[in-house]
């Protein structure tokens, strides 16, 4: 589900939404002029657009109607992985690429989305990476095993989520206080 928020929220916020406008009848009030270049089944709610598609195609098409919210500065929800797309905060690379094992691309993924994305590891969603093409990239898979690559492969384990969205979001935003913090150790490519 596609819509303006003035501020960046929460996922809770952005479920709390969703329901709240499955739960009126479609059509009347105002329509967001974005609801004209989202793919797949679209469904118009007062202020609000529903992209109905096809698990088959889910990671692409969401990756499309993503990219259109973000263009025109609206939130996105995700239902299915019960995420919510903000338009900022950002980190300081553009371009930078948020992977999951699950099959989700987001490209310059706001902090935010960075911060839930990391709490769905699970045998379903086996990595978190964020990558910079060229440059480096930090992942982590269950069990909290960090890798990071800037040249030479290096991993470390880490006890708690909370440490792994630490480093995340530390690295996203150009920081490398995670390197200094924690044993690595070099890994043979």
């Amino acid at each position: 589900m596609v819509w303006d928020e003035p501020v960046p929220i929460s996922r809770d916020q952005a479920r709390a939404t969703y329901l709240a406008v499955k739960r009126t009848e479609p059509g009347g009030g105002d329509v967001p002029g974005v609801a004209k270049e989202l793919p797949g089944q679209v469904t118009l709610y007062p202020g609000h657009v529903l992209v109905t598609m096809d698990l088959d195609t889910m990671d692409e098409m969401s990756a499309q109607v993503f990219a259109v919210a973000r263009a025109h500065g609206m939130v996105c929800y995700d239902p299915q992985r019960d995420l919510v797309h903000n338009v900022a905060p950002l980190g300081v690379y553009e371009g930078m690429q948020l992977h999951t094992g699950d099959g989700m691309i987001v490209h310059d993924p706001d902090l935010g989305l960075v911060h839930d994305v990391l709490a769905t590891l699970s045998p379903q969603n086996p990595f978190v990476a964020l990558v910079n093409f060229g440059r480096h990239f930090l992942q982590v898979s269950p069990g909290y095993e960090l890798e990071y690559k800037e040249g030479t492969l290096i991993r470390t384990t880490v006890p708690e989520l909370a440490e792994v969205q630490r480093a995340f979001h530390e690295y996203a935003t150009g920081g490398r206080e995670f390197l200094d913090r924690h044993a690595w150790q070099d890994q043979a490519v």
